[in-house]
């Protein structure tokens, strides 16, 4: 299963490194792909999106909506 979210806040390759990581992390978690041009991060896997946003907020930014 994919889902993809909207992330506010990342500026560079660091940001995108560190949501990247973070994310990956979450249990349930298959694969990760952050686009920095969109802000957009596509999560496969079943993890719980209050798990993602937990994992995005840790990293230092913030899903949007």
């Amino acid at each position: 299963m994919s889902t993809t979210y909207a992330v506010s806040g990342m500026t560079c390759e660091h940001c995108v490194r560190s949501v990247t990581e973070e994310v990956s992390e979450v249990p349930g978690v298959a694969g990760v792909e952050v686009d920095l041009a969109s802000g957009r991060l596509v999560v496969e896997g079943d993890a719980p999106v209050d798990a993602i946003r937990a994992a995005v907020d840790e990293a230092g930014y913030a899903l949007v909506g």
